[in-house]
């Protein structure tokens, strides 16, 4: 575990730098070609290529995974009216409910109505104000629709995916910000340190036997909600629904045993092994997980991280801080701008080996 200072629990201290034409707005193609500033000590770095992440890990070794699927979060609906009101789910409550912010929200009081579709007379769907949430000043929406489809489906057909707000100049398709392997739909954006992977560099890694296993982390609110405390341990993480299946607690428990190590790619996998080890041992898990990692925090379950680059005083750039530690990550990152990294969703990737967990 990396040694904390005062400086480690301020905000500030978390702030770093970042030339705009450094914020990535499209991906490499093919997804594999982003690079990899590969951290395989506590002295040391490399830099590399993401199809050469064969080279640098062993067989026996385990890549977790998270298999959540973006869905279509943003939709354009309007009031009885007729003015123009933006929907962005957040996270599903129940089958009908949703927590989500709404733009402009300030009008859309508990009891207004908002309709989407092209014809408002009939429209495709209808979102009633139930209350307003105090955690994040969203709105709690119940939906409903005439047709026979799930209400997932008519999210497909009316919603648009989101991209972040710091990508605004893109030519990326909807389905370059999902990862190959995303399967289960639940997601308000995408867990980015999956999108470098292809079939073919899968392909290398299982030739290796170098395994995977999956979980599922719907992002949410959570991973993206501003750490706004100027003492970072006075923030509180938003719950995000997390799924760790009997089947890979017990594909962990083997590799560990064979001396093999668990690889999370992403911080979201990190979340949700962590979280599901909060007890003191990996368990099967599907609930919520709050769980918040700052410098200090004692890792029980993972070993190594692949992680894409991080925004200024993010969770998540706490998160990997409590891996290698602040100043050391900060560095990092100060060298990967010299070297002309992309950062964020669609930028470059950061590898650190377990040999460099402090």
């Amino acid at each position: 575990m990396p040694d904390t200072d005062s400086a480690d629990y301020s905000l500030a201290a978390y702030q770093y730098a970042l030339p705009a034409d450094q914020i990535a707005q499209n991906p490499v193609t093919p997804r594999d070609a982003s690079r990899l500033l590969v951290v395989d000590s506590t002295a040391s770095h490399r830099h590399a290529y993401f199809r050469d992440l064969v080279d640098w890990l062993k067989p026996g070794d385990l890549l977790v995974l998270n298999n959540t699927r973006v869905i279509p979060a943003r939709l354009l609906g309007q009031k009885p009216e007729g003015a123009k009101v933006e929907v962005f789910l957040l996270e599903e409550k129940t089958g009908d409910q949703w927590l989500t912010l709404v733009r402009p929200g300030r009008r859309l009081q508990p009891g207004a109505v908002i309709y989407f579709g092209a014809n408002p007379q009939s429209p495709d769907l209808v979102a009633h104000v139930l209350e307003t949430d105090p955690d994040t000043n969203g709105r709690i929406l119940r939906f409903e629709h005439a047709s026979n489809e799930p209400l997932y489906a008519v999210f497909e057909r009316l919603g648009e995916v989101p991209l972040p707000p710091y990508i605004t100049d893109t030519e990326a398709s909807a389905e370059q910000y999902q990862t190959i392997y995303a399967k289960l739909p639940g997601a308000v954006a995408a867990p980015t340190a999956g999108l470098h992977f292809t079939d073919s560099l899968f392909k290398r890694l299982e030739a290796k036997g170098i395994q995977r296993s999956l979980i599922t982390l719907h992002v949410g609110v959570g991973t993206f909600r501003p750490v706004e405390a100027d003492n970072i341990r006075e923030h509180k993480m938003h719950g995000e629904w997390i799924d760790v299946p009997s089947t890979t607690v017990e594909h962990i428990n083997a590799t560990k045993a064979r001396g093999g190590r668990v690889i999370a790619v992403g911080t979201t996998v990190v979340r949700a092994l962590e979280g599901a080890a909060s007890g003191g041992v990996l368990e099967p898990y599907r609930d919520k997980t709050n769980l918040y990692i700052y410098p200090g925090y004692q890792f029980r379950i993972v070993d190594g991280l692949i992680t894409n680059f991080h925004l200024p005083g993010s969770s998540l750039l706490m998160l990997v801080s409590a891996l290698i530690g602040r100043e050391r990550l900060l560095g990092l990152y100060n060298e990967a701008i010299q070297q002309g990294y992309r950062f964020y969703s669609f930028g470059d990737a950061m590898l650190i080996l377990p040999e460099a967990v402090m």
